[in-house]
């Protein structure tokens, strides 16, 4: 089992690490925690240190002082490297956790060993203006009329999921919005519309892997295409059967989708001793 740690500093950060090996750090979505992520920890944990973090604002790490910036979560995942004394790790992003790594990416790339983008795209750049004033509404909207994250978490599991995902997936999505805590919610929500690294893509120079849900309809496969085409090399694996979730709803496919690429760049990253 992974074992509960925390950063320290001035915005002290939770996360869960198990075993030893090349570091490999896990990075949940905008509705998520590093709870989305225990199929992957007691499997990489075998042979890789798996880490999986609660970002600011979510989970067991402290608030972010306000107003966020989307900046701040690639300086966080440096500041964990920092912590656990590794100078490179793969990098394992889904939907707002594969925007942070490729910002992670741009702004230091010698921290980056490899890249994994899962459900994600690009960012929000290339979006329509009304687009992005649409995803805001819809989700801040609930919550200014006075909604809690419980309340809204169901219409959203059904939104996020594929529609034949099990009662247990549902459930496990369910209680992992509702411990969203409103304000720092509503900060990561500001923050995520600004993001655009469309510039990044063709800059990208470690190996990357591209995962998406052939039924994701929050960040449809026809993102993750744009994602593979733009990064040289980059490796695109669809999964049958699964929405935006796919390390959850089809955990088996994922791990080893995954496994077979961090197989072949294992020695990119810093060993680190998760004991």
């Amino acid at each position: 089992m992974g074992v509960t740690r925390y950063t320290g500093g001035a915005v002290s950060l939770a996360y869960d690490i198990q075993g030893s090996g090349p570091l490999v750090v896990f990075l949940h979505g905008i509705g998520g925690n590093r709870t989305n992520w225990q199929e992957q920890l007691a499997s990489f944990g075998t042979k890789f240190c798996a880490v999986a973090w609660d970002a600011r604002g979510y989970g067991g790490s402290e608030d972010p002082p306000s107003p966020l910036q989307f900046g701040d979560y690639a300086d966080d995942v440096v500041r964990l490297l920092d912590h656990l004394r590794a100078e490179r790790a793969h990098l394992v992003g889904l939907s707002m956790g594969g925007m942070i790594i490729q910002d992670c990416f741009d702004r230091y790339p010698e921290r980056v060993a490899t890249l994994t983008l899962a459900d994600t795209s690009c960012g929000f750049g290339g979006l329509p203006p009304e687009v992005r004033r649409d995803f805001l509404a819809r989700r801040l909207e609930p919550l200014e009329r006075g909604l809690t994250p419980a309340d809204i978490a169901p219409s959203l599991v059904t939104l996020l999921v594929a529609k034949q995902a099990s009662s247990a997936v549902r459930e496990r999505l369910r209680a992992s919005l509702a411990a969203l805590r409103p304000e720092p919610y509503k900060q990561a929500l500001q923050a995520i519309v600004t993001t655009d690294f469309r510039s990044v893509l063709p800059r990208i120079t470690v190996p990357t892997l591209v995962i998406v849900g052939e039924e994701d309809t929050v960040t449809p496969p026809s993102a993750s295409e744009f994602l593979a085409r733009n990064i040289a090399g980059a490796a695109l694996v669809k999964i049958p059967a699964a929405g935006h979730l796919t390390n959850i709803e089809q955990p088996e496919a994922f791990n080893a989708a995954l496994e077979a690429f961090l197989d072949r760049h294992a020695q990119r990253a810093s060993v680190v001793s998760g004991a």
